[in-house]
């Protein structure tokens, strides 16, 4: 039984309106099965198997634990990720492998939308504002995900708040939108639902699953930290981050202060994301910029993905009642 009935969740064929977007280096079979049989839909990175035959058996690896239930592929568009010439291979891989949904991110996609549409792939596009997604939905994409300045990751340049995203999208935006950035409890999903929101995409909120593929020191670490211990460098590079407090962080913004024509030449030997993706395998969390958003304040325990969503759910069904409680005749 449907709850909370959406666009996104009959688009999809999921239970719950609440998608897991894709973490670099972290979102692989193991999480989006979870994701699914917890009732929502996740997206593996492609980015994050670089090499075809990895990434065609990770996606095997994931039907068989999804067990018929729907699951994505994340493709980031960043020419540093997924090289420019290669884009479209990746998306010819994943519709050949049976992937019916995609999450996009990272530039305009107009020039791939006849090759997807020709594909038959489901086109959610991720972008940081809503004026990025008017132009979205003009190019022809099925849905767009629109993530406010609280998101772990990449906020954009503008760092609107998602509470004015949903609502500026409730006016402007008439495909199905999902709202990111700081979302972490169910009350939430109720607002966004509220001001036109088809669904939610969390990523921070989901960072403590059983299921996520990271040193129980790292998860234990995003469990200690609160909302305030996020900071936003690369500002000066026009590559805007928010991640989790710590050494990298403070020697980022130094350098940034230092020089202002400071380059992404300049800022690479402290922010590769290979340094960041040591920090999942050894728990080590003072190295690396690791994404992570408000939605720290809303990560008090590690717990298998299903009690995290079985907890979204009854906070949403809550609000709800709240809701009713205050309706007049």
């Amino acid at each position: 039984m449907t709850f909370l009935a959406t666009e996104v969740t009959k688009r999809l064929g999921i239970r719950l309106p609440i998608l897991a977007g894709g973490l670099m280096w972290l979102s692989d079979a193991d999480y989006v099965a979870a994701a699914a049989h917890a009732g929502g839909m996740g997206f593996i990175t492609a980015a994050s198997f670089p090499e075809d035959d990895q990434l065609i058996a990770e996606i095997a690896r994931a039907r068989d634990l999804c067990g018929g239930l729907p699951f994505g592929v994340n493709v980031s568009m960043l020419p540093k990720l997924v090289p420019g010439e290669k884009t479209e291979d990746i998306f010819r891989l994943i519709a050949d492998q049976g992937v019916s949904v995609i999450e996009t991110s990272g530039r305009n996609p107009e020039p791939y939308i006849p090759l997807l549409k020709d594909l038959g792939l489901t086109i959610i596009h991720k972008v940081p504002a809503v004026r990025f997604a008017v132009k979205a939905q003009s190019v022809g994409v099925d849905m767009v995900t629109i993530v406010g300045a609280e998101c772990g990751g990449h906020p954009g340049m503008d760092m609107i708040g998602s509470f004015v995203n949903a609502a500026m999208a409730g006016e402007d935006i008439s495909i199905p939108f999902l709202i990111g950035g700081g979302i972490g409890h169910g009350s939430q999903i109720i607002a966004a639902l509220a001001m036109g929101a088809s669904g939610v995409v969390m990523g921070t909120r989901l960072l403590v699953s059983d299921e996520l593929n990271a040193h129980s020191d790292y998860k234990q670490a995003i469990v200690n930290a609160t909302e305030r211990d996020t900071v936003l460098t690369m500002h000066t590079v026009r590559n805007t981050v928010r991640t989790l407090a710590n050494e990298t962080t403070q020697a980022v913004a130094k350098m940034e202060a230092d020089n202002p024509n400071v380059t992404i030449a300049d800022l690479m030997p402290l922010v590769s994301g290979k340094i960041g993706r040591n920090a999942y395998a050894t728990g080590d969390v003072s190295k690396g910029l690791l994404s992570a958003g408000h939605a720290l304040g809303l990560t008090k325990a590690i717990k298998p993905m299903a009690e995290i969503y079985a907890q979204l759910e009854a906070e949403a069904t809550a609000a709800l009642v709240r809701l009713k409680s205050v309706q007049t005749e």
